[in-house]
């Protein structure tokens, strides 16, 4: 238990942490004054069985009650405020340091890690610890420190009531130790159920347009309905497993304030122990039960949050990129791959690569699917590090920049566009929120697509469903090619930029892309052949190498992979230009 404690307030920060510390201490306050309620009963007592009840007895114990209910009241919710502050602060900051921590780690990560994990961690996980730390931690908290000045209180009273006391106490948390014993076999299953559930979920909402097409519908109702039935049958099973721990937890509370009870009657019925004191031991006996109670109820949930922080943590320990790199400017916009290698799950990608790009130029890349030719790229843009060799950007290896100034350097424009739930003019500015709107129009002119946003209800403020759900796939394009032209990074990756355009627009993003790409340095991969015929330089990847490199005229003098495929289209099923 300890232990969970430690690594939940190490987990919490630094600023988080100093208000849970600040909640037990008023919790050390609130427990004190709980305590205050068996001198201020006993004072009233003395006076009623002396028969010596006077006004000064009363008002003594009214301004000892007065007092432990005050001071409870403020110290109660003094602690509920900084537990609340503390508990939800926690997983906000813990949400914001996973999304940061996640733009570092190799893409690799998200293709082993499913969608549904991670989005459970940052939201069912982060979410179950925010109200289980703003209850749980500390409601065990105030618990065992209630339950220990209420046990020291009755050993200034009497020893002997103090030690039978000490002992059910020892003998109440020896049961919860089986508790926390079964808790820990339990919970990694319900977790494991709530992400299978979340999977499943996320899985039928993302694919519901193919579900329906290929009459689907029952088999994959079907599946998340088996997900959802499992998840309640594991949530059942752990419930049901600890009521019986729980009941006989309960009954050692109860059976310690009968315990107490009945040895206090037999001292004062032999002479051992005055009335009021066994009055005030049995009274005290039932604040103990209450404080145990609150402890040992909610200590069964303490291994989820262990659980929780391990998750989170685990995300969190994921070795990112070296992204203490400089902050360097380069002197020149050349790209250089010098031996490059690179496996995925023990496949080669890339094998053996080298290229030089100048700047300012266009290369294309052509090949097969699957031989490499998106992942090259990621590796240029530092997706991905190589395993072997280097990737250099004005004569600088990559692994140098700081990954906020290599970014700076890069525009995208993907065939799989995401636009963020949010209005057209932001989705378009993303990355530049304090953008003049004239900037933002600019840059949907050039992109073409101005004209269909104006014809929306509610113009560049019209919010867009997420994904870009309610905008077909060549608006789509556009936005993300006008997103491009507003950062204006020397140096742009197409990748396969014209796939979902619609032909009455293709001749006018055609153009659009020439005034992007205007004295940049172009990395394209395209499907069409009057993309790439013009470039510069056409690299021909397969099977992770460089099978021929050079202009269109050069390439088809030499015959080979890309003449076969210029002339003989019919073959070019599976191939991407």
């Amino acid at each position: 238990m300890i232990q969970i404690f430690r690594r939940f307030f190490t987990f919490s920060g630094k600023e988080n942490r100093h208000k849970f510390i600040r909640s037990i201490f008023l919790g050390v306050l609130k427990a004190i004054f709980e305590a205050m309620k068996i001198p201020a009963i006993a004072v009233t007592l003395h006076g009623v069985l002396s028969g010596d009840l006077t006004v000064q007895h009363i008002l003594l114990s009214f301004d000892i009650m007065l007092l432990s209910v005050a001071g409870n009241a403020f110290a109660n919710y003094r602690s509920t405020m900084l537990q609340c502050e503390a508990g939800y602060g926690t997983c906000a900051d813990k949400r914001i340091e996973i999304a940061e921590h996640l733009k570092y780690l190799p893409m690799g990560y998200f293709n082993r890690n499913s969608l549904g994990y991670i989005t459970s961690v940052a939201t069912n996980s982060m979410e179950a610890l925010a109200d289980v730390a703003t209850r749980v931690v500390m409601m065990v908290t105030q618990g065992i420190l209630t339950t220990i000045f209420v046990v020291l209180m009755i050993l200034l009273f009497d020893l002997r009531i103090g030690g039978i006391a000490v002992l059910g106490v020892l003998l109440y948390f020896a049961i919860n130790s089986l508790l926390q014993k079964k808790s820990k076999t339990i919970a990694p299953l319900k977790d494991s159920s709530d992400r299978k559930l979340v999977e499943k979920v996320l899985e039928y909402v993302q694919g519901i347009a193919e579900v329906k097409a290929y009459n689907l519908t029952g088999k994959k109702s079907r599946a998340l309905n088996e997900a959802i039935d499992e998840n309640s049958a594991a949530n059942t099973k752990a419930e049901m497993a600890f009521v019986p721990i729980m009941f006989l937890q309960n009954l050692t509370a109860k059976l310690l304030g009968v315990v107490v009870a009945i040895i206090s009657v037999a001292f004062y019925l032999n002479g051992t122990m005055e009335l009021l004191n066994a009055v005030v031991m049995i009274l005290a006996a039932f604040i103990l039960f209450g404080a145990l109670d609150t402890a040992g109820n909610y200590s069964a949930l303490l291994r989820n949050v262990d659980l929780y922080v391990g998750k989170a943590q685990a995300v969190l320990d994921m070795p990112t990129m070296d992204i203490d790199g400089k902050d360097i400017i380069p002197s020149s916009y050349d790209i250089d791959v010098e031996n490059a290698e690179f496996s995925y799950d023990k496949r080669k990608i890339i094998d053996g690569v080298s290229i030089h790009i100048p700047q300012h130029t266009t290369t294309a890349i052509v090949g097969p699917s699957g031989g490499g030719k998106t992942t090259l790229c990621h590796l240029i843009s530092r997706f991905w590090d190589v395993d072997k060799g280097c990737v250099k950007i004005g004569g600088v290896d990559v692994r140098e920049y700081s990954m906020d100034s290599l970014m700076r350097n890069f525009s995208f424009v993907f065939q799989s566009v995401y636009l963020f739930q949010d209005t057209i003019a932001n989705n378009i500015r993303f990355g530049q929120s304090d953008a003049p709107m004239e900037k933002v129009i600019e840059a949907s002119r050039k992109a073409c697509c101005h004209d269909f946003i104006m014809a929306l209800p509610d113009g560049y403020d019209t919010v867009i469903g997420e994904g870009g759900a309610s905008l077909s796939g060549g608006e789509k394009q556009r936005i993300s090619i006008a997103r491009a032209i507003m950062k204006d990074a020397p140096i742009i990756i197409l990748d396969e930029a014209t796939a979902n355009v619609d032909p009455e627009s293709e001749q006018e993003l055609t153009a659009a892309i020439e005034a992007l790409t205007k004295e940049k340095t172009i990395l394209m991969i395209a499907h069409r052949l009057k993309t790439v015929r013009h470039a510069d330089n056409i690299l021909v990847i397969d099977k992770g190498r460089i099978a021929q490199s050079g202009t269109h005229e050069q390439l088809m003098e030499q015959g080979g992979i890309y003449r076969r495929f210029v002339e003989s289209r019919e073959q070019a099923v599976g191939w991407k230009v």
